[in-house]
């Protein structure tokens, strides 16, 4: 039985954070940063069935061309996504009456749809990037037991030597997107790379303002890294995470960006929502094709 501090529900029976109850959730589950985008999504819904919230998280529940899906907003930062993923694999895998793992594993297919910076000068702005890896700056995988056997051990030790990686920060972890989702997302309309999740939008991600960055040429090392004929494509801050704890706890996770921002020929996009429509559009036709 799990005690009550490690699982903690309210008064209702729902999840702690998320509010949710295992009737509430498809197996198909979009995550955003942002809760307003959960709305944008759910316009494109053919009929919405369930909505809640609770602090930044925010959740709808629709169907779209016949298939059950749920879109929830995670925030920003893996310390959310420890948070989201966990409570979305309670509401799978655990039976919350009795308190006990159920016999039979549930899948949940994860794919988050986000904003991201591009590191190499031939990724434009308004490109749309998968990530087939994810490299964690944050440290959260590293507290949970085992991490190595669900990790690309030979990147990681690749990356941190040629970085010569600080002992100061967080050890880097490496995780690699789920192989069936990619598989999806092979289409010219996008963009296959590796993507750093930081700790944190400023120094974390090399840009100073009144603060000094500890490791000023951190940034130079990332874009020009290359192992096995793969190269970091981009800065965001959740993917990491994402993929560790699914991979894990045994779910399918993918993570597609839209580059609003080119970190190295410095040009951005402010007014990306246009873009961010044709993408979402896309990802839910190939989530559900």
């Amino acid at each position: 039985m799990i005690k009550h501090s490690e699982l903690i529900l309210n008064d209702d029976g729902s999840i702690f954070h998320l509010h949710l109850k295992p009737e509430n959730i498809s197996d198909k589950i979009i995550l955003v940063g942002d809760p307003a985008r959960v709305d944008t999504i759910s316009t494109y819904f053919d009929e919405i069935e369930f909505t809640t919230q609770n602090r930044e998280f925010k959740t709808i529940t629709g169907w779209f061309n016949k298939h059950k899906i749920t879109v929830i907003s995670t925030g920003i930062g893996t310390d959310n996504i420890d948070i989201v993923v966990n409570e979305l694999d309670a509401l799978a895998n655990i039976d919350l009456q009795l308190r006990e793992k159920k016999q039979e594993h549930k899948v949940l297919n994860i794919v988050r749809i986000g904003t991201s910076g591009g590191l190499q000068t031939d990724l434009t702005v308004n490109s749309f990037v998968v990530s087939q890896k994810s490299i964690g700056f944050d440290g959260l995988l590293n507290f949970y037991a085992n991490r190595e056997q669900f990790c690309d051990m030979e990147f990681e030790q690749a990356f941190t030597k040629y970085t010569n990686w600080s002992p100061l920060l967080a050890a880097p972890y490496t995780v690699n997107a789920s192989d069936e989702l990619l598989e999806k997302f092979k289409t010219e309309d996008f963009k296959m790379g590796v993507t750093i999740s930081a700790p944190g939008f400023y120094a974390p991600q090399g840009r100073e303002l009144r603060l000094p960055l500890a490791f000023p040429d951190l940034n130079s090392q990332i874009e020009s890294f290359k192992y096995n004929n793969l190269r970091i494509t981009n800065f965001e801050m959740e993917s990491s995470a994402i993929y560790g704890l699914s991979k894990m706890l045994g779910h399918q996770a993918l993570t597609v960006c839209l580059i609003i921002a080119n970190r190295v020929t410095l040009t951005a996009n402010e007014n990306y929502r246009t873009e961010m429509k044709k993408l979402i559009q896309k990802v839910l036709n190939n989530l559900t094709n």
